[in-house]
């Protein structure tokens, strides 16, 4: 008895481990397999967040649209989809444009399977077959392969139009996962094709009919960016990223610029569906266990109104220009105007005239990214930055004067002032600045390398000068990346120093390249007393809106970013502004015939650089052309904004003037002031409180699945 009793405790000790191993060391393993054969969940699509300028005018929005889904089930045969499929065909059009030869050949196989394997040999299996590397997957792939390149095109022929609309049905059904509802078509869905397929649910096992949404442009204002429709999905070369976050294949994503820099923000929650099943993977069941929400709304800080001006007036100078002569390498032009002190971008534009290869005829896109993808020489408009250095550098000071007069150095041309080819005019930092001298800047430049400048004397500027100087203009954001929330910047393009006179070049703009959004931090930097503030395009963060007609609550403020401030004082870059002031008001401002009537202060500095050209045209490669800029900012007292204009490769003509650049700030300027006055009489304000949703003032309408018109870097 003693013996029965203890085996019969050991026994029950044993049971006990097991039951503890069981339920301790493996419980959730078996758990997680449990949910994974009874309870799957399922995503399904919730609308991305919209998109609004800094006045809740609607910028980008979703329609809602019919769609026809399918869901396949663990336990789904490819005989019965295939059946679903012909059913469906008869219901409705199925565009077949996507399907592939690859699509043909597997379908025809499908459907000729005993005529399809006919055509590789029992010899040619067999000797497949006793490749021992070679594992049965492997094999059978190989057959396959072998078997779709002898389909001829009489048997591709012979699928009617008929076949490539179930075929294109059927390829949709098999896109997806299994148990997750998949998009059979929801371009175009028509009313009548959605009563028929509602009408035949009970006949059609997994079809289901229900609202899917698209996403619309109310701008084309391209730093926006654009999501993938649905039929495209995951960009292959994020496929990992995205799935590791539990999206879908299909689902829509940002693919460029805003949309994708804040993507898990628009991107909302999926609602959640538990499929119930039961052992024999039929479902029985289904429970949503999460609603699911739409993205957050996103405010942006353009004011798409300003936008649209600016845009027109660019496009119009732009047009002027290459309406002249020796204007045959100009392409595009660009302006950003931003608050200096909050780094808020109000307008971003960027405009390109390209070529229609089939009709020859030019158009104009845009390219409002190329305001922070490409890089320019900037000219004269960076002299501010040079002062500003030579001070930082203990070189000059506020006041110094020195004689304008051409620079000779041994074995080189004179280099010069445009207003000065042969004199000596006696003038300071000040009217260095007005009258755009290029002698200062050579001369401070000297010193900065540890030498005076006197006649044909030889440059050899101290170790280090080059980064001394590349330095300093880093302090304005020149040369270095800005900080904007936008993917795919470009910091722009140092020069190779081969000889020291390119020094000299590069403090007056002629040797290193910035982006526009470089130039317009570098004056916001001067006109916000040294800050360098990151320029940015998000304002709000915001819920969605419950009645369509105020924005949801605010989920964060974005608030400004000081990247760093210059070491200069507070003197010096007042010092600094005064001579800008003088540029637009002086005597002998090199600004002052656009902007000393005008009805508000400013100050900014005008820009023109002898470049060699290396854009889109490559036979015109190392020609040397002429860009054209302006910078400034409003009102001098207390600046609201700060801008930048430039029009790459504007003339091959250096006996003339262009004023477009010029122009164009002033006539961008006064539409600001315009609008200023107006949106107080109306009582539009961008305040974070309570702001009612607007239209946008464009009238424009691009459709996610709208080709994107090309661009040529």
């Amino acid at each position: 008895m003693n013996v029965l009793f203890f085996s019969i405790f050991l026994l029950f000790s044993l049971l006990i481990f097991r039951l503890g191993y069981l339920q301790i060391v493996k419980g959730e393993d078996y758990v997680r397999a449990l949910e994974r054969t009874e309870e799957v969940a399922v995503n399904t699509s919730v609308p991305r967040g919209r998109i609004y300028d800094r006045y809740g005018r609607v910028l980008v929005d979703n329609e809602p649209e019919n769609a026809i889904t399918y869901t396949k089930m663990q336990t789904t045969t490819t005989e019965e989809m295939l059946d679903i499929a012909e059913k469906l065909a008869k219901l409705m059009e199925q565009p077949t444009e996507r399907v592939t030869l690859r699509d043909q050949q597997d379908f025809w196989i499908m459907k000729n399977k005993e005529e399809a394997y006919k055509k590789v040999s029992k010899e040619e299996e067999e000797k497949l077959r006793q490749n021992e590397e070679m594992e049965e997957k492997e094999i059978q792939s190989e057959i396959d392969r072998m078997v779709r390149e002898r389909i001829t095109k009489e048997e591709l022929a012979e699928l009617t139009n008929h076949d490539l609309e179930v075929l294109a049905i059927y390829r949709e059904m098999t896109s997806g996962y299994n148990l997750s509802p998949q998009i059979i078509k929801n371009e175009e869905v028509t009313d009548e094709e959605f009563a028929r397929v509602s009408e035949r649910l009970s006949d059609l096992p997994g079809v289901n009919t229900t609202t899917d949404w698209r996403r619309v442009k109310l701008s084309s204002l391209g730093i926006l960016g654009r999501t993938t429709v649905p039929s495209k999905g995951i960009p292959k070369s994020h496929l990992d990223y995205y799935l590791a976050r539990d999206y879908s294949r299909n689902d829509r994503v940002g693919e460029s610029y805003f949309e994708a820099q804040y993507e898990e923000l628009l991107q909302g929650q999926k609602s959640v569906v538990k499929n119930i099943t039961n052992k024999q993977g039929e479902v029985i069941d289904t429970k949503t266990t999460f609603e699911g929400e739409p993205g957050n709304d996103l405010v942006t800080t353009i004011d798409i109104e300003l936008q649209a001006e600016a845009d027109r007036i660019i496009e119009e100078k732009l047009i002027e220009l290459k309406m002249m002569s020796q204007s045959h390498l100009l392409d595009r032009a660009f302006f950003v105007m931003m608050n200096p002190k909050t780094g808020e971008l109000l307008s971003v534009v960027g405009k390109k005239i390209e070529t229609d290869k089939e009709t020859g005829k030019k158009y104009i896109v845009d390219y409002s990214y190329g305001t922070f993808t490409t890089a320019y020489e900037v000219g004269s408009t960076m002299k501010a930055a040079t002062l500003l250095m030579g001070y930082s550098e203990g070189v000059i000071e506020p006041g110094t004067v020195l004689i304008d007069q051409p620079i000779k150095l041994p074995g080189t041309d004179p280099k010069s002032s445009i207003f000065n080819r042969s004199g000596r005019i006696p003038m300071d930092d000040q009217m260095a600045l007005e009258r755009s001298s290029n002698s200062y800047m050579f001369q401070t430049t000297m010193r900065i390398g540890g030498t005076n400048y006197s006649y044909n004397m030889p440059f050899r500027p101290k170790d280090g000068t080059l980064q001394t100087m590349r330095n300093g203009y880093a302090q304005f954001g020149l040369g270095v990346k800005t900080g904007i929330d936008l993917p795919n910047e470009f910091a722009g393009f140092q020069g190779e120093l081969t000889d020291a006179g390119k020094l000299l070049n590069l403090s007056i703009g002629q040797f290193d390249t910035y982006t526009p959004m470089q130039l317009v931090q570098y004056i916001s930097t001067i006109a916000n007393n040294g800050y360098r503030v990151q320029p940015r395009l998000l304002k709000e963060v915001r819920n969605p809106s419950k009645d369509g007609e105020v924005l949801g609550p605010l989920v964060e403020e974005v608030t400004p970013n000081v990247l760093n401030r210059i070491s200069n004082t507070t003197d010096e870059i007042e010092h600094i502004k005064q001579g800008l002031r003088r540029v637009y008001t002086g005597a002998q401002g090199s600004a002052r015939r656009y902007f000393a009537d005008a009805p508000f202060t400013a100050a900014g500095k005008t820009g023109t650089a002898e470049v060699v050209y290396y854009g889109p045209i490559r036979d015109e490669w190392a020609n040397m052309t002429q860009n054209i800029a302006h910078v400034g900012f409003a009102p001098y007292e207390d600046p609201e904004v700060a801008y930048a204009v430039i029009f790459p490769w504007a003339t091959t003509n250096f006996n003339i003037a262009l004023p477009h650049a010029n122009q164009a700030a002033r006539e961008i300027l006064d539409v600001y002031f315009e609008l200023k006055d107006k949106y107080a009489k109306e009582g539009l304000t961008s305040s974070s409180v309570k702001q009612e949703i607007l239209q946008a003032p464009t009238g424009e309408k691009i459709d996610e699945d709208t080709e994107e018109q090309t661009v040529t870097e």
